[in-house]
């Protein structure tokens, strides 16, 4: 029996998104599309952020954060998904779905906080624009996002650690195409309550607590906007806030429709569709709404591209 079981723990089958032969190959094109332009998309928005003097800013600062994190957890799902559309055997190692769980949980922690911190850095250039060098300080801003690394590093070790030190069951086969906290909860043969209590609590207080602070300062901003005489202010305003706003409402909506549904409607089907979204699809979006919708993002887009285009032609002369 120690055998049998040293056997099992030795790796996990994952089930995948679909069982469908006809269906892999279509899916395994599309989502190698999406996974490139979301890997070109966010290392493109980190270079850009790094090497471009007028994007040395707060907001920027926080964007480039942002993108880090969309590429640590679209890179921590999407590869293994992929071979495993090409694969007989979709099977996972025992401690790389240890990994892969804790990285996911660091990157996608750490993305809600990092949300959190930009829409505060939103509120204070709107509602504090005099003050805004002083209070939004190159100091603040690496304390803003240095907090949420070390927090969701200690959460994502504390749910990974409570998980496998766990005794799993005789049965391996994961319902989903990652290792993720539910999934392999519903393989452990051990009482199971208190893992799932520190999950649900740390999930809702994850959710909740950055969810808040996105929502007073949104409140905060329409306040200040609603003051403002000037219409071209107003303008200016909303324009400044149109491309957070746009993707703290697309990953919170997600988050909110897989966690905070019904239990009665709960099923691991409805979480494979909606992790798609949020764990390829989001990384995806995010750097599009971002240079689509940005100005600045753009301009440096053109100018990095024409200093490219002007060093390749002086060495080729």
């Amino acid at each position: 029996m120690d055998k049998y079981n040293q056997t099992i723990l030795n790796e996990f089958i994952l089930l995948g998104i679909t069982d469908r032969p006809e269906l892999q190959a279509p899916l395994f094109v599309l989502f190698l599309i999406i996974y490139m332009i979301s890997m070109v998309g966010n290392l493109g928005m980190i270079i850009l952020t790094m090497v471009d003097s007028k994007l040395q800013t707060p907001m920027y600062f926080f964007l480039r954060h942002l993108a880090i994190t969309d590429l640590g957890y679209s890179t921590t799902v999407g590869p293994k998904m992929l071979v495993n559309f090409v694969v007989d055997e979709n099977t996972i190692s025992y401690y790389f779905c240890a990994v892969q769980l804790t990285c996911f949980v660091l990157f996608i922690i750490s993305e809600l906080f990092i949300l959190s911190a930009m829409s505060y850095d939103r509120y204070v250039a709107i509602c504090n624009p005099l003050l805004y060098t002083i209070i939004m300080s190159q100091r603040v801003c690496h304390v803003l996002v240095t907090i949420p690394y070390l927090y969701s590093t200690f959460v994502s070790l504390l749910v990974t650690i409570k998980i496998f030190n766990s005794t799993f069951c005789g049965y391996n086969v994961i319902s989903h195409f990652y290792c993720d906290s539910l999934p392999l909860l519903s393989l452990l043969c051990s009482n199971t309550h208190e893992i799932e209590l520190i999950v649900f609590a740390l999930s809702a207080f994850n959710l909740i607590s950055s969810l808040l602070i996105v929502l007073v300062s949104y409140m905060l901003i329409l306040v200040a906007i609603l003051r403002m005489n000037s219409a071209e202010g107003r303008r200016k305003a909303f324009s400044t806030c149109g491309s957070h706003l746009t993707v703290v409402v697309v990953f919170y909506g997600t988050l909110i429709f897989m966690y905070v549904q019904p239990q009665s409607s709960h099923s691991f089907d409805t979480d494979k569709v909606a992790s798609i979204f949020y764990t390829l699809v989001i990384p995806m979006l995010n750097p599009l709404i971002y240079s689509l919708r940005n100005k600045d993002v753009k301009y440096a887009l053109h100018r990095t591209l024409q200093q490219l285009c002007t060093m390749f032609s002086q060495r080729s002369l």
